[in-house]
Formats: C-alpha cells, structure tokens, sequence
C-alpha cells in the first residue's frame, strides 16, 4: 500500500501474541487505549494481529472488530531434559518456524505498520524476527518478572521492553537492558471500575453477612482441582469467618454443590457457587476483601492495581515456573501469601485466617499491593509504542 492508497491520519499497529488470556488481553488493552488516544487527535488505527488459529486471541481480536491472520508457527514443548528437548515434536516444529518467518515477513511488508507489539506466545517469534528483516520498530511487552521464552528471542531484536515490574530490570541481559522501561501490565479498564453493592443485587448474595469480611476464590476460566478440593474442605471453617463466593469452573459445579448440602442454614447463605464469574467479575472483585487463586500475570496485575490482599496458590506447571516467581514476587514485597509445593488445610487456614480476623492485617497488605499496582499501565505502554514509532 502507498501513501496515496493509506487512509488519511491512520496510525497502523499490528500485534502478535497468543495463545492464553495473560498474553492475549495485555494486547487487546494497549488497541483500545491507543485507539481511544488517537481519536481524541482525529486520527484512525488501523490494526492487525498474527496469533493461532485455536488460541484465545483467534476469537477475542475479530469480536473486537480486529482484522486477524495466522501464520505458522514452532511450539517448543520444555523439559528439564536437554535430551528431550530434542523431541520429534520438537524438532519438526521447530522446522516451521523459517516457513512462519516468510509468512510474517509478507505480512509485515504488506501490512506496513508503524510499530511492531508482540506481548508473548510462540506465535510472536515469526512475527517479531519479520518486523526486524523488514525494519520496523519491535516492542516487546513481558507480563510475568522473567521474560518468557519467546521474548528472551526477539528481546535484542527489540525497539523498546516493556516490562511489568522494576525486579525485571536486573534480570535482563545487560546487553538490552538500556532498552527497558517498566510499564507495568495492562489491566483492562471495566475491571477497576466495580461496585461491591452491584455485586450483591447481581448475584442475589442476600444470605451474605456484610459485617464479615468478602473471600473470593477462583482458578481461572476452568477452575483449579486443587484449589477445589482445598476450599471444600475448609468451608465451614471459612464460613464462619467470612463471606465466600467460589468461582470453580463448568465442570466442578455439581460436585462442590454437594459437599456444600450438609452446610447449616446460615453458614450456608454465605456460600457462593458459580461454574463462571463474567460480566460480574470487576463487581466481584469490588465486594471482596481477599482473594484466593493461581498467580498468572494477569490476575497479579488486576489484583494490585485494586490493591485486595491475596493467598496464591501457583500453578506448578506453568511455563518456566513463572507463577511461582509472580507469587514469590509479591510475597517478599508483603502484598500477598505465597503457597507453594505441597498446599495442605492446614496451611491454607494459616495463610487465611489472620487475613480474615485482622482487618488491621488486611489493610496493610492492600497497601503493599497497590504499592504495586499500575493502573495506568496501559497508557504507559501506548506511550511507548508512539515513541518507538515515531523513532
């Protein structure tokens, strides 16, 4: 496309990433922030991104009206073996990745953005390694502390990296640390604008006693067995302490509903049980006083940002241990509880419990949360973005 086919003070951004929500909303957060930033100047984006065509991005970036494509790509599967490493699967993924570069490369030079935003996956590797052949500025956004395997690739190939949290900077390799900057994680904008009292009408928590401090649990989209299974049996205990909504996904409804049955009446009216928390959720997070979960990028940066006090229980498959780091991260800082290896009740209850009683205790470790928090995260990292573009 040439100058006089562009559409008039059109700003072109194409984004690449995928896979998971910690990777995909970063992406989407930073295309309605610079849109809004450029409308507000009477100017236009354009966008286009390269995910996968079965990870979460395939389905979030067109029902925003964003105009997706996919190349093809190399997924590298881990182990702590170098041998198997050097997996037939492996290696013939890996094979894939020359093909996704020329792919990506026709992409970019058709395309012909400003600026380049790859926020992770094995899908950014293409497309970011295309964006250096074709000399156009590269920005790398890393959610967790540690950069993740594909932006440790692309990071000397990169214009600028945004990083979550001031501990990345020292991790870096020095060789392009001079081109960090902390931004902090995106957090989309409907989730910092709840109301505790829309939470309670929605949901129909008349049976919850105010004067009690809000628990809520949740593992994600799916659930998580092992936060289940720790909260069933911990809920009369927990009941009696505090409100609980338990977000504990689709497929774990019935069972939980029935170790609930035998709970007391009262006790029983301050049990919330839901398969999904959706368009609720920032009211959810509004109502609650803590919260239980898995220490993904994502829910770290939702978190601080409204400052709520959390027990983390990480996931301990998660790529490069990440959840654990993110969980450690903000223990050493006081703004949360880390659980790691073996989670029994009974370090659970200890974990809880001061939280629950201690209100003292509970705004002290909000405090240290919001501390931090980045709620502008997303203006930072369009900031940067604009920056890079302009050179």
């Amino acid at each position: 496309m040439n100058d006089a086919t562009r559409p008039p003070y059109s700003f072109r951004l194409l984004v690449t990433g995928g896979g998971t929500g910690g990777h995909t909303y970063p992406g989407l957060t930073a295309v309605r922030t610079l849109q809004a930033r450029l409308a507000a100047d009477g100017r236009a984006l354009d966008v286009l991104w390269i995910g996968t065509p079965d990870g979460l991005e395939a389905r979030v970036a067109p029902a925003e009206g964003i105009t997706f494509t996919t190349v093809a790509t190399g997924k590298i599967r881990r182990s702590a073996n170098p041998l198997k490493m050097v997996s037939p699967a492996n290696v013939k993924d890996m094979a894939r990745v020359p093909l996704g570069v020329a792919q990506a490369r026709k992409t970019v030079h058709d395309f012909e953005p400003n600026v380049v935003l790859a926020t992770g996956g094995y899908v950014a590797v293409p497309a970011g390694l295309a964006a250096r052949l074709c000399r156009v500025p590269l920005v790398l956004h890393e959610q967790t502390v540690r950069l993740g395997l594909a932006n440790r690739k692309l990071a000397s190939s990169a214009a600028r990296i945004a990083v979550s949290s001031e501990s990345t900077l020292p991790l870096l390799p020095e060789s392009v640390r001079s081109a960090a900057v902390v931004t902090g994680n995106p957090v989309r904008p409907e989730v910092l604008s709840g109301h505790a009292d829309k939470a309670v009408a929605a949901l129909g928590l008349n049976g919850f006693d105010r004067r009690l401090p809000t628990l809520y649990v949740t593992g994600g989209a799916q659930g998580a067995q092992q936060i289940n299974g720790l909260v069933a049996g911990a809920l009369p205990w927990l009941l009696q302490r505090a409100n609980v909504v338990h977000q504990c996904g689709p497929a774990n409804v019935e069972a939980l509903r029935s170790s609930a049955a035998a709970l007391p009446p009262e006790l029983a009216g301050r049990y919330y049980l839901a398969g999904f928390v959706g368009p609720e959720l920032p009211d959810v997070l509004a109502l609650a006083d803590v919260v239980v979960s898995r220490s993904g990028a994502g829910t770290l940066a939702e978190l601080t940002a409204l400052g709520k006090p959390a027990v983390f229980v990480p996931l301990a498959s998660s790529a490069g241990n990440e959840q654990a780091h993110n969980a450690r991260h903000l223990e050493e800082a006081g703004a949360a509880v880390a659980l790691e290896g073996e989670v029994t009740l009974d370090r659970l209850q200890d974990a809880l419990g001061p939280l629950l009683t201690d209100s003292a205790r509970r705004a002290g470790m909000a405090e240290a949360a919001r501390a931090h928090g980045r709620p502008d995260a997303a203006d930072r990292l369009v900031d940067v973005l604009l920056s890079a573009a302009s050179g």
